[in-house]
């Protein structure tokens, strides 16, 4: 590994991109996960960029079984079904077919009996894409919301504390509807920790935030919402009844960084993986992840090259002055680091959506490598520009150095590799 090429090196990296990917495919994972089958009806419902292909995985899984339902996915993230209606809708931002998709699901799971089973298909994405506003707000209003925490760099995590009590359908609220019927979940988690709860809002379990958890978020992030929005935040509200969480995690970043390390290790390159739970500004993640990269290049420190660097975790992108170019989180961190390492020699690296989506763009991520910032120069292009315009996703369309799968069906967020070798 000491004299990989430049070919060779990108070549690597892709390799691992796609395992961690291929580790989350709903064909290969869901399987192993099923429930007993129901004495009454099976009604499956979900949400999420991967629910179409894990309503067919099950599908494929229960070729013979009477079951039915809807499930909402992106467009351009469907699946052919034979049982159950797959809807398309908008990511990030929810549209009308959101909202369509999540009252048919409601009404697909009312009147429901303790004999009837329903499984739902949960996967990253699902809070944008199943949308019941609270009695007293429209579309518009948690469309501007969710548009107001996208753009001041809030977490996953903060960004559905407030979406779940501006929803009819979200924290836990679709599982009561399901009742008396049992309810088993699956999860393909694209979140840091796992946490069934912040996946997609998590329609099927309990939350435990408040109104006034959400409105401490608004408050921070000083965000100008409707006074619908703030009316429904604090008129007086009770706690829905219990849940009983069946909850089965079929994949997860975890399982796609260790698939990741596997490969690496067997070509001869020592993982270290900083966990799935890496977030923060993009280009100030980046530059962390390049001075690491420097140590273990230098000092052997915290591992010795050839060595990868792999991490999960899903980063930000704040835009301070309303103003961007085309850019995506992914990107945006590898042309922080690229800056950082100067065309530093032996380092290369990735990073990239699982979903095949960075952002809002065609593109999942993109690869830097230590000639990068020179063939940019040798275009007459500033990469300090670019960064700072975030319009890293022009940066690297330029070099043709984008990472290009389309839609892969899945999603376990954000995937980034790190390789160093030794220079002499």
């Amino acid at each position: 590994m000491r004299d990989f090429s430049d070919i060779r090196a990108r070549a690597f990296l892709r390799g691992l991109f796609d395992v961690a990917v291929a580790s989350a495919d709903p064909f290969e994972v869901l399987a192993g996960h099923l429930p007993e089958k129901p004495r009454g009806r099976c009604i499956v419902v979900g949400a999420g960029k991967a629910s179409a292909a894990m309503a067919a995985a099950l599908e494929a899984a229960w070729p013979d079984t009477p079951i039915s339902g809807i499930v909402v996915t992106r467009y351009g993230h469907s699946m052919p079904t034979r049982r159950i209606k797959v809807v398309e809708a908008a990511h990030p931002v929810p549209d009308n077919n959101s909202v369509m998709a999540s009252m048919e699901i409601l009404r697909t799971v009312s009147g429901l009996t303790k004999d009837d089973l329903v499984i739902a298909l949960i996967s990253g994405g699902g809070s944008a894409l199943l949308v019941a506003p609270i009695d007293g707000l429209t579309l518009d209003d948690k469309q501007r919301v969710n548009r107001a925490l996208l753009q001041c760099g809030a977490s996953i995590g903060e960004m559905n504390t407030v979406r779940k009590q501006l929803s009819a359908i979200k924290g836990g609220k679709l599982a009561q509807a399901c009742a008396p019927a049992r309810i088993v979940t699956f999860v393909i988690s694209d979140v840091p920790g796992d946490d069934p709860g912040t996946i997609a809002s998590g329609p099927t379990v309990q939350n435990p935030s408040t109104p006034q958890d959400a409105l401490d978020i608004l408050s921070y992030y000083n965000l100008d919402v409707s006074d619908r929005v703030r009316q429904v935040l604090h008129r007086p509200s009770a706690p829905g009844p219990l849940i009983e969480a069946d909850i089965r995690m079929i994949a997860s970043p975890v399982m796609s960084l260790s698939a990741a390390a596997g490969l690496a290790k067997e070509q001869g390159a020592t993982p270290l993986i900083l966990g799935d739970a890496l977030e923060g500004e993009a280009r100030d993640v980046g530059k962390v992840l390049s001075s690491i990269a420097v140590s273990c290049q230098l000092h052997g420190n915290p591992v010795s090259a050839p060595c990868v660097i792999l991490s999960g975790g899903e980063t930000t992108v704040s835009i301070r002055d309303g103003k961007a170019g085309r850019g995506g989180r992914n990107t945006e961190l590898l042309l922080a680091a690229t800056l950082a390492l100067e065309g530093r020699k032996g380092i290369w690296g990735l990073a990239g959506d699982t979903d095949g989506i960075d952002g809002t763009e065609d593109a999942a991520g993109a690869i830097f490598s230590p000639e990068t910032l020179a063939r940019a120069k040798s275009a007459g292009v500033s990469a300090r520009d670019f960064l700072a315009n975030h319009d890293s996703y022009s940066f690297f369309r330029m070099l043709d150095d984008l990472v290009v799968t389309g839609p892969t069906l899945t999603n376990v967020n954000d995937f980034r590799a790190i390789l160093v070798l030794p220079v002499n």
